[in-house]
Formats: C-alpha cells, sequence, structure tokens
C-alpha cells in the first residue's frame, strides 16, 4: 500500500487506541448519525435526499450483480464500509470506488471540517485511488459549497384542498 496510505491508517488507530471505547462509541454517533454531511451513504453527499439518489442507488446494485454478488439487504448499497469490502473482494467494486471518487472527497471534506480522526480513514482510502481530475475538483467545489440538494418535487399535498379541510365524500357545505 501507498505510504500515505500507510500513515493515515496509523494516525487513525493511534486515536483509536488511546481513547476509551465509550468515548469512541460517543464520537462515532456524534460524527456519522448526528451530521448529515458526515454520512458514510455515498450517494448522498451528490444526490442528498431526492430521487436522484434512487438511480445511484440502482448503479450500485448493478456493479454488485455484475460481479455477482449481492448485497446485504439491511443496508443501502452505497454504505461506504459495504462498497469497501466489495472494492476488497472483486475488481468490480475498486471500479466503482474509482467511480465515486468524488462523493469520496465530498465526504472526506466533510469529516475533516467537523475535526474528526474519522477523517483519517478516508484519506488513506483516497490515497490508494487516482487524484481528482480538475473537472471533478470542480464539481467536488460546487458540490461542497452548495450542500447535498433536497427534494422540492411531490412535497405538495396531493390531496384536493376540500378533502384536506375535512370536506370529503361528496358532503357540500351550506
Amino acid at each position: 500500500t501507498p505510504r500515505a496510505a500507510r500513515a493515515e491508517f496509523a494516525a487513525f488507530l493511534a486515536w483509536l487506541r488511546a481513547e476509551p471505547p465509550g468515548e469512541v462509541v460517543g464520537h462515532y454517533v456524534e460524527t456519522f448519525d448526528l451530521r448529515h454531511r458526515c454520512a458514510l451513504y455515498l450517494s448522498y453527499h451528490r444526490h442528498g435526499d431526492t430521487r436522484g439518489r434512487g438511480m445511484a442507488m440502482l448503479a450500485y446494485k448493478a456493479a454488485y450483480r455484475r460481479a455477482g454478488l449481492l448485497p446485504c439487504a439491511q443496508e443501502l448499497p452505497d454504505f461506504l464500509p459495504l462498497v469497501l469490502e466489495f472494492a476488497a473482494l472483486h475488481p468490480e467494486g475498486m471500479a466503482l470506488l474509482r467511480r465515486r471518487r468524488t462523493d469520496l472527497d465530498l465526504l472526506r471534506r466533510s469529516l475533516e471540517a467537523a475535526g474528526t480522526p474519522y477523517t483519517h480513514v478516508v484519506e488513506a482510502v483516497c490515497a490508494l485511488l487516482p487524484g481528482l481530475r480538475r473537472a471533478e475538483l470542480r464539481a467536488v467545489r460546487a458540490l461542497w459549497e452548495s450542500g447535498p440538494p433536497s427534494e422540492e418535487v411531490g412535497l405538495e399535498p396531493f390531496a384536493p384542498p376540500e378533502y384536506l379541510s375535512g370536506l370529503t365524500g361528496g358532503q357540500e357545505t351550506r
């Protein structure tokens, strides 16, 4: 493995060894469960909770299928630990990780901004991948500045106003 990846993992492991287990658990929850921008779901950083994320999920599932693997049903296919296991097991997984390099960089930036030692882990993974090209860097900067998108389509009530006001079933107002 590249020296940079080894150094990043060593820094993370040093922190892990020095912290009491309860503190590590609390820090994990604070980092990944309470901060949307630090989500371990790679498609979230580009698509947020929008319909576009569903299409991204299909791309992940297709990559697993091409490799003859089925991801566990209890986890979304873009969950970083699952993607890393896939990359360790099959060349298609490494290809998927390379294609999602910008998403990894968005997560890395979020972790860095949060000041968490988990940044070292993502830095180590990034050190194993090709660097970002100029167009990818521009995309990362734009997404970083805007944050994950939010869905606005379909948020209006689906029912007609009469139904929402309690006037249903052919009732007439008099």
